[in-house]
Formats: C-alpha cells, sequence, structure tokens
C-alpha cells in the first residue's frame, strides 16, 4: 500500500519547462529591448515609431513584457506545473492580439511579423498542452492492488 501521493516529476527534465523558461527569457529580453531601445523593439515588434514623442508607447509596452515573462520565473523555479500551465495559457492572447494588430495595421503582405506573433501563439498553444498533460507512465516498483 502506497502512503505517498505519487506526482509525476517536472522540472529539468521537462520539455515543456524549457519551452516555457526560453519564452519568458525571450519576452524580458524583448520588454529590455523596448525600454532601453524603443525604435528598435518597435521595428521588431511590426509598427515602428514614427514620433518622437511615442516612445514611451514602447517603454509601457517593454515593463508589460518584462512583467509578462518574470511572473513565469518562480513557478518555474519551484516547479509549479498547473500554476505555470494556468500563467502561461492565459499569457497566450498577447502574440495571438499581436498578430492581429499586425494583420490589421500592416496587412496580411508583412508575412515576416505576422510569422514571428503567429508562430510564437502556435508554439505556446503547443507547449499550454504539454503543460497540462499529466504523465500517465506507472513506475515498474508500484503495486497493482
Amino acid at each position: 500500500m502506497k502512503t505517498q501521493i505519487s506526482q509525476p516529476s517536472w522540472g529539468l527534465s521537462s520539455v515543456s519547462f524549457w519551452i516555457t523558461l526560453t519564452l519568458a527569457l525571450g519576452i524580458i529580453y524583448i520588454g529590455l529591448r523596448f525600454i532601453l531601445q524603443p525604435h528598435v523593439g518597435a521595428h521588431g515588434y511590426g509598427i515602428d515609431i514614427v514620433n518622437e514623442h511615442d516612445t514611451v508607447y514602447g517603454q509601457i509596452k517593454g515593463i508589460r513584457d518584462i512583467f509578462s515573462g518574470l511572473v513565469l520565473l518562480p513557478l518555474l523555479w519551484f516547479k509549479m506545473r498547473k500554476a505555470t500551465a494556468i500563467v502561461f495559457t492565459a499569457t497566450i492572447v498577447v502574440p495571438a492580439f499581436d498578430f492581429l494588430i499586425i494583420l490589421f495595421c500592416n496587412g496580411p503582405q508583412d508575412v515576416a511579423h505576422l510569422l514571428i506573433h503567429g508562430l510564437t501563439a502556435v508554439t505556446m498553444i503547443v507547449n499550454s498542452f504539454l503543460l497540462f498533460r499529466t504523465n500517465v507512465t506507472t513506475s515498474s516498483t508500484s503495486s497493482h492492488e
């Protein structure tokens, strides 16, 4: 008879852990770029800053991007898979709406930026499924009583 609830381990050996960490660090980098170099960040996003007074909007976007990445880091550190899955899944709205913003502002001919935002959203959707998926493999040492 088992006396402890066995939970599948999740962490450094999990693909979803590394995808989440990579995307979290990536969005932190993008946020820092928006704060330190708003013109470069805006160009990379797909909508250039035209008026010098608009650089503040890039900086505002930057702090929000940094937060989006930072909020995941403690969840990863403590290997809180379910909490990571919930927060990560909620953040899929960001690249999905970024895709729509680029589509409506630049049109379908801006394939490069549409691919960046669209593939990010698709990657996040796939990773979200991985995060919520529970391991159903049983240990060879467990008894079947």
